[in-house]
């Protein structure tokens, strides 16, 4: 009983302390999350600022400037999940995608959702990993947007689309499709004629210049979102594993609780029997 007692004490304890892993694990997703979501507001305002720029460009070239023709191309970028403990989370991002999943050029962000891809028969043509924090965000952005540009120019993608996850106080995880290209000029008011700046490079080359700040910026913001919201999964999943680890101690420490009373009572069984014996009762 003994032995038994030892057995059931050191799996409470080994269960502890996947628990305090799980909590510290929760606590580290949290925080970056937290942070993510706080730089998200910096690129929205970097957004608006090139936006902006962009209107008062467009006053001084012609109406259609940037748009592109010729039959689509399509193209999507997935913004998945790189570590594990997140659920689900790049298998549905990829649901999301529909029928074009199978017939885009994929490029794909995240080591999980790249396996979850390739366990589904798909190969993207480009993938690169999650960074570890936030901090490198706009790096990946840089990679991102080269590989489109390469895209482009090798195989004539013209329609690129970005699907990432974005996590909401109190709601559930979604998943989000933003155009990419063609860039929408369109929906970008043009700034009135009077008070524009000066210029140092003609309007044309300028606008390209700010397209491609502007689409830096997208792919930025999606992978903030991105990263948040694969944090904020990280997090649910280990408040429900808690509350297993929890389950089990319950029933581990009821049984601990059993066998030590048995012990008990054998043991006073046990005294009884020898005191008897000595008075010769028995």
């Amino acid at each position: 009983m003994t032995e038994r007692l030892a057995g059931i004490s050191a799996r409470i304890e080994g269960i502890s302390q996947l628990g305090a892993v799980m909590n510290a694990m929760r606590g580290i997703a949290g925080a970056r999350a937290q942070l993510a979501r706080g730089q998200l507001g910096a690129v929205e305002r970097y957004a608006a600022g090139i936006t902006g720029a962009i209107g008062r460009v467009l006053s001084l070239t012609p109406a259609g400037a940037g748009g592109g023709t010729g039959p689509p191309r399509p193209a999507l970028v997935l913004f998945c999940a790189e570590q594990g403990f997140a659920g689900a989370f790049s298998e549905h991002v990829l649901d999301a995608a529909g029928p074009g999943l199978h017939s885009s050029s994929l490029f794909l962000i995240g080591t999980r959702g790249y396996a979850a891809a390739r366990e589904r028969g798909l190969t993207p043509g480009w993938s690169s990993p999650l960074p570890a924090h936030s901090a490198g965000i706009p790096r990946l952005a840089d990679g991102i947007a080269q590989a489109l540009y390469q895209g482009i120019a090798a195989a004539g993608l013209n329609q690129i689309d970005a699907l990432f996850s974005r996590s909401r106080p109190g709601q559930d995880i979604t998943v989000e499709r933003q155009r990419l290209l063609p860039f929408d000029l369109t929906s970008i008011p043009r700034a009135p004629p009077g008070g524009l700046p000066m210029f140092n490079l003609a309007p044309e080359a300028l606008l390209r210049g700010l397209m491609a700040d502007y689409l830096h910026a997208q792919l930025c913001s999606a992978a903030l979102h991105g990263f948040a919201a694969e944090n904020q999964a990280r997090m649910e999943a280990m408040a429900m594993a808690r509350q297993q680890v929890e389950r089990q101690l319950d029933i581990l420490r009821s049984a601990q609780r059993m066998v030590r009373q048995e012990e008990i009572t054998a043991e006073i069984i046990e005294l009884s029997a020898g005191e008897m014996a000595s008075r010769g009762i028995i």
